[in-house]
């Protein structure tokens, strides 16, 4: 599944990439332009993909409000 998500003027593209051993590896890559993108692999590890898809988009929601927060 790739799809971009939009929060707070961010995009968001979470990712779950099947690993050997059967678990998913929750990836997500976050920018504002397609340039200035930043890319966050194996966040945490699921047994499912929609887990591993749902956990990147909430780490990236948290991560947008901290990054806000601290501007």
């Amino acid at each position: 599944m790739n799809t971009v998500f939009r929060y707070k003027g961010y995009d968001i593209a979470p990712a779950a990439q099947r690993l050997p051993n059967g678990l998913y590896a929750a990836n997500l890559t976050i920018g504002t332009q397609p340039d200035d993108a930043r890319s966050f692999d194996a966040l945490d590890y699921f047994f499912d993909e929609a887990n591993a898809l749902a956990y990147a988009y909430r780490w990236a929601c948290m991560w947008i409000d901290e990054q806000r927060h601290c501007a």
